[in-house]
């Protein structure tokens, strides 16, 4: 190393810098079939376009970033379980007019709407600051949901203050 210059990362097409994600494969080693289908389930809905390795590699690097912070699953179920929705609002047509009548909302569908309002929460973060990459924008709202803050489970309370402002039309549920 002359000049005391580290040497230089591999890079990839374009100039941008490779990513191995073989050495965080350690995060599923290990893992009971739930949390496999957890963090199977985070790659899917993280995924745009049908480009899984690309979402692969995000999540990925998320939980990287994580792991600092202490047990990179513990942190994400926890973060899933303060953003879960445990009502909803369906519209139903009554004679006239549609009316949002409040129910409860099933458990896997809670577990689908937690995940897939972190990488949205994660969107809308990364328009406010072009500078963060994806992955560090789903890192900070993952270390919030964790803590009961963030924009995902702001929409978690919404849409119980939604349920919870229709409460007068329970009486039209039939399911």
């Amino acid at each position: 190393m002359e000049g005391g210059l580290l040497p230089s990362r591999p890079r990839g097409r374009r100039g941008a810098s490779t990513y191995n994600c073989s050495d965080n494969l350690g995060y599923i080693r290990g893992l009971n079939d739930k949390q496999k289908q957890l963090i199977k389930k985070s790659v899917h809905i993280c995924m745009i376009d049908g480009k899984k390795t690309r979402s692969r590699a995000i999540v990925y690097k998320t939980f990287h970033r994580l792991a600092p912070h202490g047990d990179v699953i513990r942190l994400l179920i926890n973060a899933i379980e303060n953003v879960k929705p445990i009502c909803g609002v369906k519209k139903v047509r009554i004679p006239g007019i549609t009316r949002l009548v409040p129910s409860i909302t099933a458990t896997n569908r809670q577990e689908t709407l937690a995940i897939r309002w972190m990488p949205e929460s994660a969107a809308k973060r990364r328009m406010g600051k072009k500078s963060m990459s994806l992955d560090q924008c789903l890192y900070a709202e993952i270390l919030e949901a964790s803590q009961k803050m963030g924009i995902a489970r702001k929409k978690r309370d919404d849409l119980h203050k939604l349920a919870e402002a229709n409460r007068s039309f329970s009486h039209y549920r039939w399911w």
